[in-house]
């Protein structure tokens, strides 16, 4: 079973996961997204999925 600490770092990077997501969202649904913004936006969120897969 893992410990509190390692439960409580997943769950801030899956809060800081679905953050992001929702950042690409809005980006995405405005008239001229930035699309530097969301290719930024793409790799952090990708960087996080790596370490939570890791977790």
């Amino acid at each position: 079973m893992a410990s509190t600490a390692v439960l409580s770092h997943l769950h801030a990077l899956q809060s800081k996961h679905a953050g992001l997501e929702a950042r690409l969202r809005d980006e995405m649904a405005r008239p001229v997204p930035d699309t530097a913004m969301i290719q930024a936006l793409k790799k952090q969120k990708l960087r996080l999925k790596e370490e939570i897969a890791a977790c």
